[in-house]
């Protein structure tokens, strides 16, 4: 059994202003690495995501949406328009490490907790910012929201079949991503500072997060003439790649297929038509929803498990689909031990992920459920004397 050590960030104050998803994402990173994150809530109704409803499932009054992300922290009620709410936050922060925002643009500016007027408050801050599309452009005033930026980011011709048209994800992967993309940054700024003693300034937006996760597929189109991707057709998988990849039916669930020459499916699935496109990988992709068509017809004659008897032991990437149920019930998950209930003291309690990273072969577990609003007001207004 690994030794257990103080996590890396145990110590550092987190003070996060952020609402919904980006930011708090990011404060939950940080949580998970051993930081202190308080969250600056409204007295009257607390952050937006504790009424933004996945479902009609709620816990202890707020939506499963605020529980998962909120996990751990604590809450300080803070009315931002009262003059010594404000002076009791400008004094936590003079006694923070780190400080995140994802206010509208200009709001912060307003409120007078920017980073150049928390720097004159703690030169040594790390300061981080989410905004939507970045702080200058036509997009600026527009809302900040996933599907949106989803939208203006070019990511939904990646998905679906060719005549679908844009198809989103089904999960805010640009608040998600963004918030990732500012704990990278403001983890870097901390070991700057741990060297230099300055603070720093990171931005991301959710447009810029969007935009990198698409590197790969955006430098082959930038030099590749422009050319935009083309959808399969037929069981589409990747815009860029040839058959057989993607995900068939099979008699009992789907099987999914990545990259493999076609000359293998061919042997190994016993489909004789294939030998037409056996030695001309190029028609791998010209052709590639005429060959799909072939492969899905002898798919759905099996079950899963009988393709995958003969295609993992021939070193076939290949998998079977899970869904949740599976998922929860497979070994290859419960090892990871990637599940937590975390409780509260008016009897919360809720079944959650924990933290994906491990340090020195521990994952971090924690057993603090999501704060009521301002909770740890009068705890945190007597340690830091606001």
């Amino acid at each position: 059994m690994p030794e257990m050590i103080e996590p890396p960030l145990a110590g550092l104050v987190v003070v996060d202003m952020s609402q919904f998803l980006s930011g708090p994402y990011c404060s939950l990173r940080l949580l998970d690495l051993g930081a202190r994150v308080i969250k600056i809530e409204r007295p009257d109704g607390g952050d937006l995501s504790r009424r933004l409803y996945l479902s009609d499932t709620e816990i202890g009054g707020d939506s499963t949406i605020f529980h998962a992300i909120n996990r751990g922290k604590e809450s300080l009620a803070i009315d931002m328009k009262n003059p010594a709410d404000l002076d009791a936050l400008k004094a936590l922060i003079a006694k923070a490490d780190v400080v995140i925002q994802n206010f509208r643009p200009g709001v912060i500016q307003r409120l007078g907790l920017d980073y150049e007027a928390v720097k004159a408050i703690n030169p040594g801050i790390v300061y981080g910012s989410i905004s939507g599309y970045g702080e200058e452009g036509p997009w600026v005033s527009r809302p900040g929201q996933d599907l949106l930026a989803q939208s203006r980011s070019g990511l939904m011709w990646l998905n679906g079949d060719h005549d679908q048209g844009p198809v989103p994800f089904g999960l805010a992967v640009g608040d998600m991503l963004a918030g990732a993309a500012l704990c990278q940054g403001l983890l870097a700024a901390l070991v700057r500072r741990g060297i230099s003693g300055r603070g720093a300034h990171v931005e991301t937006s959710l447009l810029e997060a969007l935009v990198d996760f698409q590197f790969e597929v955006l430098t082959t189109y930038l030099n590749d003439g422009r050319r935009m991707p083309k959808r399969s057709g037929f069981r589409s998988a990747h815009a860029y790649l040839s058959a057989p990849y993607g995900v068939y039916p099979a008699q009992n669930g789907y099987l999914a297929l990545a990259m493999t020459p076609i000359g293998k499916i061919e042997k190994l699935l016993d489909i004789p038509e294939l030998a037409a496109f056996s030695d001309n990988p190029s028609s791998w992709f010209t052709e590639r929803d005429d060959i799909k068509k072939l492969i899905a017809a002898r798919i759905a004659a099996g079950t899963v498990e009988h393709w995958l008897s003969l295609l993992e032991p021939a070193d076939i990437w290949c998998a079977k689909v899970l869904d949740w149920d599976e998922l929860m019930e497979h070994e290859g998950f419960q090892t990871l031990d990637m599940l937590q209930t975390v409780t509260r003291e008016d009897a919360v309690s809720i079944l959650t992920t924990s933290s994906p990273l491990r340090v020195n072969g521990q994952r971090p577990h924690g057993d603090r459920a999501a704060p009521r609003i301002g909770e740890h007001s009068d705890r945190i207004r007597k340690e830091f004397n606001l």
